[in-house]
Parts: C-alpha cells; structure tokens; sequence
C-alpha cells in the first residue's frame, strides 16, 4: 500500500496544512470510522453526504489515536482542542482522495488492466488474477472495490512488490466514469458485457457504453466482444473519435474477431471452446457449462494472448478456474457458534472487511478467526504476517487457528489471542476438530482456495432442515440508503425489527442497523428488546406494546416503552416513583386516526397537565400511525392525520416545556407525503423490499430467498389421486416433485390445487393437491430436474408479493410467517 509523509501528501493534493503537528507517515486511508484499524498510520477521509456530516467522527477518531484529517470547509475546532492534529482542508472530499489515488497510481509503470461492463466484471477480474497468479505478482480491487470510493482505495493497495494490476470500475449514473478514469488509466482495458444493471442512471443502452468506454481513453488495447452488434459499432465510434491509436482486440463467433470460438462442446460438467487467433487453433476447457462463464472465461484468454503468454501454456490452466463466491455468509454452526464464511478472496485488504463483519456480531463475546496462507499480497512472508497479527491485536480475539505452512511458520507473531493453534493442512485441521471444542463462538473462515475451506465449513456447520431463508444483507443497506435519500437532512431513522425482523432475524439485521448508523429501533414486545441487549444491542430501543408484568424487564434493560394509554401512563408512572427513578424514557403514541392504541383527541388536556408534572418521565417521542399513507385514495385522510398529529404533539411540547422527536411517517409515507418526515421516519416493509408504490419498488433490492430441494420425484398415472383429500386428479400421466416444505414451515395452505408455483431450474412448477404440513408436491412434467435440486420458493424471480397475491393476503404475512424451524443463512456482497 501507498506510504507518505503527511508533508508529501499535502504537496500531491496541492494543500496547505490547516495545521500541522510534525510530519507523520501515513500508510492507511480510511473513510468509515467504525473500521479504524491503525490509528497512528491512518489518514481520515471526512467524506460527507446529505445526510451525515463526515466531520462529527472526528473528534472521536483524534480521541483514538488518529492524527491526520482531510476535511471540508465547514469543519471547525477551537484553537488548541486538537494540538497533534494534521488537517487538510479541501472543497470536495471525496475529489481530494481521488486526486490521492490517481498521484500515487501514477508512481507506477507496471501494466494496470482496467475492467469494467455490467455483468462479469468481477469474475473476470478474480478470474485473471488467478490465471496471472502463474506468472506476475498481481494487485487487485477486494471483493467489489469498484465505486467512487473504492476505486481510490484499491488503488492506494499498490506496492513495490507488485508487477500487475487490476482494477474493476464500475458506474451508476453519467458522469462518474470521468473521474474513475485518471485514478485507474489502464494501458490495458476490457469491457464485458453491457447489460441492464443500473440502466436508471443513463437515456439508453448507447450512452451507458459510451460512459463506460471512457475509462479506456488512454488506453493501449482494448478487449471486447464483438458478437454484440451495437456494442461493436459504439466501440468503434469511440476509438475513432476519442482514442484512434487503441489496438481493438475482439472476441467472438464472428468470423472477423480476432479470438475467434470455432466451437462450443458442452458435457454435464465442463465446456471445451475450441479457439483461434493469430492462425493458431486451440482449445480451453473450463469447469462451466453456462453461457456468462464462456464469455468471462474468453475474455481472459484474450488478456493472456495480448500480454504475450502462450496458449500451450495457460490451456492448462483454465481447467481449474474456482467459482467467485462474491459473498459473505454467516450461518447457524455447531454448539450455538455462528459461521462466517469468507472465501471470496483470501488477502489481506479482504480480510480485514471479513474482519469487521465478525466484530459486527455482538451476540458472541468470544470470536475465533481460521486463517489460511495468503497468496498474491507482493509481501514477504514476516512483513505480511506481522500486519495481520498487528490487525488482529487491535481486537479482542479468543482464538486464532493459521492452516498452512507459511503462517505456521510465523507462529511466534499470533500471540495476541487467548489460545493459538497452527496446522499444516486442512486435512490436518478437521482431524483435530473433535478435541477443539467450539461452542458459542462466532467464527471467521478466511482461506485461499487452494486450501477448501468449504470442508470446514461443512464440518463446522449445523445440520438443520434443507429448506433455508437467505438474507441478503447488501440488500437491506442498499433498501435503507434508498429511503434516507428522500429525507431531509437531520431526519432520524427508527428500523422496525420486530416479529423478527418481518421474518428475518432479529439480531443479525440489528447487528446490520446498529452498524448503518440508523438511529432507533422498534420492537412489539419486551422480550425481543431483551434479546437484542443480550446480543450486544446499544441503540435506543422502543418498546410498542409493553406489559405491566414487564416493567422491570424494561428498566434492566434499558428499554424504552410506548405509553398509549392513561391507565398505562399511570402504571407506569407508579413503578418508576417505587423504584426511585427519575427522567426514564417513554414514547407517548396519539391516535390521530387508525383508531388502534394511542391517546384521542379528547385525552390531550388531561394528557399535557399529567407530563408536565411527571418528573419520572422524560418524553423521547411523540407519534402516531398513518392508516392509509401507501394508497392515493385516502390521500385526504393522511392529510388530515397529519394535521392533527402536527396539532396535538405541538400541545404535547408546550406544555412539558422541552423537546423531543415526533414521528408518524411508515415505510409508504416516507416519499409520498414528505410533509410527514418531522423529526424521525419508521421504516418497516420498505427496508426489507417491499413497497406498493410501483414507481419506488424497483429501486429496491430482493432481500429474502426461500429455498427447498426436492426430496424425491415420481410418476403418476392418469386417474391417480396425489395428497390429502384426493384434491387432485391426474387427467394424463405427470411427473411429481415433492419438496421440503408445507405450512409448517410457513408456505401458505391457500397455495394449494395449481394456485401456487415454485421455480424449478429457473422454471415455474405448480402446486399439485393440497400442501401438506411439512412438504408440497409440484407439477415437473417435461422439466429438467433430479431429486436434491434446489427450488426457489419466492426470491428476486418469483417476488413475495407476486406469492402473497396468490394467496389472497399481503407480504408482511408471508414474511413473518416463516417458521423458526427454517434455517437463516446470511450473506453480505
């Protein structure tokens, strides 16, 4: 990685220090607070958004140890309030580590591979990585690193060990591209396929392409497939007009394509593409037999062949190209430990992500990390092994267990956790695993591929029932950035997280919260709050529907109830005078119209004399519930709600004589009926994907996928009767899949008889007769299917809604009725 004087830096950036304190050497960029690392080394990137000011970290991270600052100008300190602090003060942030990134990329003269596309970018990134691996000591973006941000901070990865680079970018919207450009410059550029992904962002097809193209502007060759005859001509035009000294180097059954495929042979596990180029004929095989891997897996033999690597020599190669898992799951392991699965890429920029996602989960106390030789990091072996271990002591570990012989090796620098345990292979490892005893751990597997982690996993993990729910977490981050960015600024965030979450969990998606930045949760019952705070849960938690019976629970646990009635306000009132507390935190809920719990109208008088002279109290919220906010046609009575909520809070803060936050906006009044923002929005369905307004519901990510396998397949005759009841008569001959799932596990009864439909290898297979209470057959006939095949039950191609029009009922019930006998597997992009 970069390493500079604070001075050097401050000469690359063309600023002048708004202070200075000595001359320290800076070797980390850090842009989010929460994965500070090296104090000492790290330079801050305040880069702020609409609805967070960068700047408030910083007093925290000088607190910790941070010494060096890049900030805008509206960031201010009193004079001497931070003496050792070095600060550069920029009009744009997030221009000023671009700038950074692109100075010290330019130090370089080593062949830099610029990808970017919609679709295969960063398989054929990880792809060539691997097959350069042979030959070069390559530097590569971790995990996806291709944004604004994440650009510069792959970048800034580049050392002296390094011989070849390679870069994803990627873009969302016009105008992006021209700033990724300078800080990658890639002599050698490969656009994959252009598909729909972001197509919101640009007016066509056409000028999507355009704006990818312009990261290879300077660039000496430029790979691509020529196949796609509109992508074709917009290269052309673009070499033509913008860069006519670009070698084009295309691929493609196109007779004029340079790597041209002669042919395609397919068997059921691998596919041979017979290849020419340059009037020499040779063949690959890879491990893949779908179409998207013959384009990534060509694509990287073009690379090869241009940087001069002989076919006899990389042919062999190809075979054993690894799956990208371009994910990190976290699932239920063995004795109540939790798993981590990490085996995207094994090097150290992705580690530390990983890293901070095992810290992320504060439901263990005790974390363990299983770490496997790192390959491809241009270090020497004491250099990269003492920063790990340097990493690691920054937390607090239980245990640490090193697979391979090089990290064995330096066994003597892993002396920061509880118990250290080193072996030669995995193999080696799972013959231990018995007496090693793991239980109620979360644990990180972080392994390169060469070593099979997915057998430990395996082993570590808990054997449950087949049908698993899948939880995309990138999804919900992604559902909560869409919402904030129609809030004005300073407007709070309160995640609703009860009924476990709307069925997905509820520790694991606060964890995800907490670490969001949202500012509260709501739960309905005590219980749930008290899980949460069990698990390591420090946000402010409201309490909707608290029970006489659990006022001590929610003062030991520093839950916050709603208070909706003057019986409750009473009750309460009279437990905290006997204990002797003052100023406790409630949320008063009025009843401006849905006629559910909550304080009328009429109430209000008594309500405002009986706060203002409770000292026991200390209002944090007043709020109310809208009944029709997602619906046009109760437009009228949502204003009126609003009014009238707007009225009776603002009597509420008169007469206590303080503020505190109002909220009354769900999930569908956030963009409808922006008026209703106030202080603080709920955000409920809409966070795990679901949104009626049909003009907001594509800017949402799928966050759930039900899946099952089917458990055995059969043939029934004409005449026969299949399930309970005979509810279903064969009028010809048909295949049956009987998969494991029923009601029981939360698929509605109301599915049966033809009204339901699962997908089957991507194809959709209805319910045949009743659905039983642990599994439900389905119509296969004349699919492509085998007993052990996984179906999906509703996920991004067969959405929740479409399942819960089906039945006659809305999302919400689908969602949380999943049973807790089904398995939540977690996974991070």
């Amino acid at each position: 990685m970069g390493t500079y004087l604070f001075s050097e830096i401050a000469s690359m950036l063309n600023a002048v220090p708004l202070q200075q304190h000595g001359d320290p050497r800076v070797e980390a960029l850090l842009t989010d607070s929460r994965k500070l690392l090296f104090p000492e080394s790290t330079l801050f990137f305040a880069i702020s958004s609409e609805h967070k000011d960068a700047n408030l970290f910083i007093p925290d991270l000088y607190a910790r140890g941070v010494r060096c600052f890049a900030v805008d100008k509206k960031f201010s300190f009193r004079k001497g309030e931070m003496p050792e602090a070095n600060i550069l003060v920029f009009e744009n942030v997030l221009s000023a580590l671009q700038q950074l990134g692109a100075a010290h990329r330019h130090r370089f003269s080593i062949p830099v591979i610029g990808i970017t596309g919609s679709n295969g970018k960063t398989i054929v990134k990880e792809w060539l990585c691997q097959l350069l691996g042979e030959t070069y000591k390559p530097v590569q973006s971790p995990k996806s690193y291709n944004s604004q941000v994440g650009v510069p901070l792959s970048v800034w990865q580049l050392n002296e060990g390094h011989d070849i680079a390679l870069f994803e970018a990627g873009i969302s919207r016009t105008g992006e591209m021209v700033r990724l450009q300078p800080i990658i410059d890639p002599a050698i550029g490969i656009l994959t396929c252009i598909g729909e992904a972001h197509a919101n962002g640009f007016s066509s097809k056409t000028q999507k392409t355009e704006e990818k193209l312009s990261l290879f502007k300077n660039s000496k060759v430029l790979i691509y497939g020529k196949d796609d005859n509109e992508l074709t001509a917009v290269v052309n035009a673009f070499v033509s007009t913008l860069n006519p000294a670009c070698e084009l180097l295309s691929w493609g059954r196109s007779a004029d394509a340079r790597l041209r495929i002669r042919h395609i042979e397919k068997t059921e596990r691998q596919s041979r593409i017979d290849l020419s180029f340059s009037g020499q004929d040779f063949s690959i095989h890879i491990p893949y037999t779908d179409e998207a891997s013959v384009s990534n897996a060509v694509t990287c033999c073009a690379c090869l062949l241009y940087l001069n690597i002989k076919p006899e020599d990389f042919t062999s190669w190809m075979t054993h190209l690894r799956p990208v898992e371009m994910r990190l799951e976290l699932k239920q392991g063995m004795n109540d430990c939790i798993l981590i699965n990490d085996s995207y890429s094994a090097d150290i920029n992705s580690f530390s992500v990983a890293l901070d996602f095992l810290y992320q989960q504060q439901q263990f106390a005790q974390k363990t990390v299983i770490l496997s030789d790192l390959f491809e990091s241009g270090k020497a072996p004491d250099t990269l092994y003492a920063q790990i271990a340097a990493i690691l002591g920054k937390r607090a570990l239980y245990r640490f267990i090193g697979i391979g012989h090089v990290i064995k090796s330096q066994a003597q620098a892993f002396g920061m956790a509880k118990q250290s345990l080193f072996f030669d292979s995995t193999d080696e490892f799972l013959e231990a695993l018995p007496g090693l005893h793991f239980q109620n751990e979360a644990i990180l597997l972080k392994g390169a591929r060469i070593f099979r982690f997915e057998k430990i996993s395996h082993a570590l993990q808990q054997k449950m029932h087949e049908t698993v729910l899948e939880i995309n977490l990138q999804s919900i981050r992604h559902n909560l950035k869409v919402y904030r960015e129609f809030l004005r600024p300073g407007t709070a965030v309160m995640a609703m997280v009860k009924a476990f979450s709307y069925g997905s969990g509820s520790v694991e998606i606060a964890n995800l919260l907490q670490h969001a930045g949202v500012e509260y949760l709501a739960v309905a019952y005590a219980d749930e709050g008290n899980e949460l705070r069990k698990a390591g849960i420090r946000l402010p938690i409201m309490v909707m529907n608290p029970e006489q019976a659990g006022f001590d629970q929610l003062i030991r646990r520093n839950l916050e109830p709603e208070i909706f009635s003057m019986q409750m306000l009473h009750a309460f009132r009279n437990f905290l005078h006997q204990q002797g507390i003052r100023q406790y935190p409630v949320h008063i809920e009025l009843d401006s119209g849905m006629h559910r719990l909550g304080f009328v109208a009429s109430d209000i008088p008594e309500l405002c004399r009986l706060l203002s002279d409770m000292p026991e109290l200390n209002i944090r919220s007043v709020f109310s519930h809208l009944a029709g906010s997602s619906e046009s046609e109760h437009d009228a009575f949502t204003k009126n709600q609003i009014d009238q909520f707007n009225e009776l809070s603002s009597s509420i803060r008169k007469a206590v004589g303080y503020d505190f936050l109002r909220h009354i906006s769900n999930s569908g009044a956030i963009h409808r009926h922006p008026s209703a923002q106030f202080d603080m929005v709920r955000l409920g369905i809409g966070l795990y994907g679901v949104d009626p307004d049909p003009s907001i519901q594509p800017l949402l990510q799928n966050v759930s996928t039900l899946r099952t396998t089917i458990s055995q397949i059969k043939t029934v005759r004409a005449g026969e009767s299949i399930g309970y009841s005979r509810k279903a008569i064969a009028s010809k001959d048909m295949t049956i899949a009987v998969v494991r799932i029923g009601y029981a596990d939360g698929y509605p009864r109301a599915l049966s008889n033809s009204i339901g439909k699962m997908l089957v290898n991507n194809i959709p297979a209805p319910v045949v007769g009743n659905i039983c209470m642990d599994m439900t057959m389905l119509d296969i006939t004349g699919m492509d299917a085998a007993e052990g095949d996984e179906v999906i039950v509703f996920g991004e191609f067969l959405p929740v809604t479409l399942l819960a029009e089906w039945a006659g009922t809305i999302p919400y019930e689908i969602l949380t009725g999943i049973s807790q006998r089904v398995r939540r597997d977690y996974f991070e992009e």
